[in-house]
């Protein structure tokens, strides 16, 4: 029988140090651990320094004021109620808190549907709405996204902040997610294994449930975005070093990236 896993530790170093040895076999010689720290001292560090105000106005751009709260949530440390409650505290004026209180809803809500359907969250819940079938996508996640070598500077960016860090702010998500789906045409359950593989606070229902709102599976059209957008909501921060700076395929009003992405779509 096993012995149980030790619990206390004198320092972070030496836990990492622990769960190397212990699960060798999964890490293998993968000695990067990713900057967050656990725990619900921390959590409840975190939780003190949330602004809804500041969140409800900035919370779009890359540099926003968002909670990063979202890994103690995922693993139970906080819970949504916990979070919710801290967010009325926080606010003079419930208007200021409507955007984080929606995005908690929205947490609850994936919850509550992966708890009806289980592994129907696999699934496509609608067809597609791109004007392609789903077996137009191809089912593997191509090595020059997985490896942030596509020469776009920011979905390489992104895809090393996701394997480095275990994070990835939610509009980063969102690019990154509607790139490879409609730019690329890869399956969304392809991105969502791949985010799952290196998220803190990936779990299955706002996971996938948010690639299929992406994709258009599990909501009334596909979402896509261009390079004035990109460079909106990260003050330019990628475009101007970019390889493919001249021949950028997002750089387009929506109307046309919508006829180039989609050309079989029926009209809106």
């Amino acid at each position: 029988m096993n012995a149980p896993l030790q619990r206390e530790f004198a320092s972070r170093d030496e836990l990492i140090a622990y769960l190397h040895h212990e699960f060798a076999d999964i890490v293998g010689d993968d000695t990067h651990v990713a900057p967050t720290i656990g725990g619900r001292q921390a959590a409840v560090g975190q939780l003190a320094t949330i602004n809804p105000a500041r969140y409800t106005a900035t919370r779009n751009a890359l540099n926003g004021a968002v909670t990063r709260l979202s890994a103690y949530i995922r693993h139970g440390v906080l819970s949504l109620a916990e979070v919710r409650d801290a967010v009325w505290q926080r606010v003079k004026y419930p208007h200021d808190a409507e955007k984080l209180i929606t995005e908690l809803a929205w947490r609850d809500y994936w919850q509550r549907v992966y708890a009806k359907i289980g592994d129907g969250i696999w699934q496509d819940r609608e067809p597609y709405k791109t004007g392609y079938a789903a077996t137009h996508y191809i089912d593997e996640l191509p090595d020059d996204i997985r490896t942030g070598q596509t020469s776009l500077a920011c979905m390489d960016a992104f895809a090393d902040e996701l394997i480095t860090t275990g994070y990835l702010h939610n509009h980063a998500r969102m690019w990154l997610a509607a790139y490879l789906i409609h730019w690329r045409q890869v399956t969304w359950q392809a991105g969502a294994r791949w985010f799952l593989q290196h998220l803190l606070d990936g779990d299955p229902a706002s996971n996938n449930l948010s690639w299929q709102w992406v994709a258009s599976t599990f909501s009334h059209k596909p979402y896509f975005f261009n390079k004035e957008n990109l460079a909106r909501y990260t003050n330019h921060r990628f475009c101007g070093d970019c390889p493919l700076a001249r021949n950028c395929p997002l750089d387009a009003p929506y109307d046309t990236l919508s006829q180039r992405l989609f050309p079989h779509m029926p009209p809106q």
